[in-house]
């Protein structure tokens, strides 16, 4: 996974998963879709996620970046945030992306950053800001996932994740 190896965990977290036989830097990765469109996470906790994405390649025809590519980056951060929130008995699930387009980018890496807004039992809901390189707002967006608990068959798809 590249720069993925370089991500700051909390120590509870990294000793959490590690008892549990997880993969912790494959699970609060990207995933495929986000390695594909170039997201590196570096930094990763339940209160604040920050991670990158490069403009090109993730354009639309004219050449900016595409709204997709801002809600993919964002949806990625949120539910990092949501899963190490809920801990190892549950799955983050997103159930509402809403997303704000500022302004256009046209070259460079945008940084996302994941504040979250609401931590419950249930849900979590976090607040990503994406800049482009100038520190201007490119994307405003909310992702709310539902923390589910972990059912039985999951923890192969959980341990296989990344």
């Amino acid at each position: 996974m590249g720069e993925q190896q370089h991500v700051k965990f909390p120590q509870e977290v990294i000793d959490e998963y590690a008892a549990l036989g997880v993969d912790l830097l494959a699970l609060f990765s990207a995933g495929h879709l986000g390695n594909r469109m170039g997201v590196q996470i570096s930094q990763a906790s339940a209160e604040r996620v920050v991670g990158t994405m490069p403009v090109e390649g993730n354009t639309q025809p004219y050449g900016l970046l595409h709204g997709g590519a801002s809600a993919v980056l964002a949806e990625t951060l949120g539910s990092i945030g949501s899963m190490l929130h809920g801990g190892s008995s549950k799955i983050a699930v997103g159930v509402d992306l809403n997303c704000t387009h500022h302004r256009g980018a046209r070259s460079g890496l945008v940084t996302g950053v994941a504040t979250p807004v609401h931590r419950g039992r249930s849900t979590a809901t976090y607040e990503i800001v994406i800049t482009d390189e100038n520190d201007k707002r490119v994307c405003t967006a909310r992702l709310t996932c539902m923390l589910r608990d972990v059912r039985p068959g999951d923890e192969e798809h959980i341990r296989a994740a990344g």
